[in-house]
């Protein structure tokens, strides 16, 4: 009914994407592949890594417990290794030759 001047229409926009879109674009897309080619490299190393052998526990050959203990548990330090006996005593013994450094009593 009622037509405005032509004058005061807006003008539609032009064809084509704008620049700043354009540029917006590039940069999801680029943020994709760098996304998608971090996550195939982590793939890659941990398929890489979980394929190694685990490197071998350095123990000594044999230790010897005091008589009627027994192990309840084991475990290694830097130097030393620790043996938990059912009587309640921490047996601690060298982790080269395999003497016994250290008696601890458990209370």
């Amino acid at each position: 009914m009622f037509d405005a001047p032509s004058s005061n229409r807006p003008e539609p926009p032009p064809p084509g994407t704008p620049p700043e879109l354009r540029f917006l674009k590039l940069l999801v897309a680029a943020l994709a592949g760098v996304m998608i080619l971090g996550l195939v490299v982590i793939a890659a190393a941990l398929v890489i890594r979980l394929q190694q052998a685990p490197a071998p526990l350095a123990v000594p050959e044999v230790i010897e417990l005091p008589e009627g203990a027994r192990v309840e548990a084991f475990t290694r330090g830097r130097g030393w290794v620790a043996v938990v006996t059912a009587e309640g005593e921490i047996l601690i013994y060298d982790a080269e030759d395999g003497t016994l450094r250290q008696r601890v009593a458990v209370e």
